[in-house]
């Protein structure tokens, strides 16, 4: 049996893809976007979303409903300069993201809650009357 030795030459597809994503003036790499991870789970009374956002400022964090789409989103720029005598450089970064759900008839959109506490944005979405599961109830024969 013989082995055989196959040499790729993957330098050329290496050599191209940083010509595109560096910055060789001393900037940083090209902007990629960021969708947030979200875990929902459903009780018998409401649904609740969890959405981890480290990073944001709750000032920065806007939630909005829209007939029935719930929209989250944030964006937060920054720029940062430094001076020397030679030269002066400026940075601009930008973080942001928007993430929509289309909500179930059962929600009940009035009373819909969130809060923010380390980087994990909750929002409680409560169902209608209608829709919380009813007790047993007896029918008596006539």
């Amino acid at each position: 049996m013989k082995l055989t030795h196959r040499t790729t030459n993957n330098w050329l597809p290496t050599l191209i893809d940083e010509m595109f994503t560096n910055d060789y003036l001393g900037g940083t790499a090209p902007i990629k976007s960021w969708n947030p991870a979200v875990n929902i789970s459903e009780a018998d009374e409401k649904f609740e979303l969890d959405m981890i956002i480290p990073g944001f400022k709750k000032e920065n964090i806007s939630i909005e409903v829209d007939q029935d789409v719930l929209t989250i989103s944030s964006e937060v720029t920054s720029d940062k300069e430094e001076k020397t005598e030679q030269f002066t450089r400026k940075e601009f970064s930008l973080k942001s993201f928007k993430r929509s759900f289309n909500l179930p008839d059962t929600v009940n959109k009035e009373d819909i809650a969130a809060d923010y506490k380390g980087g994990i944005l909750s929002v409680t979405l409560p169902k209608k009357e209608e829709a919380l599961p009813q007790p047993k109830r007896m029918i008596t024969l006539k």
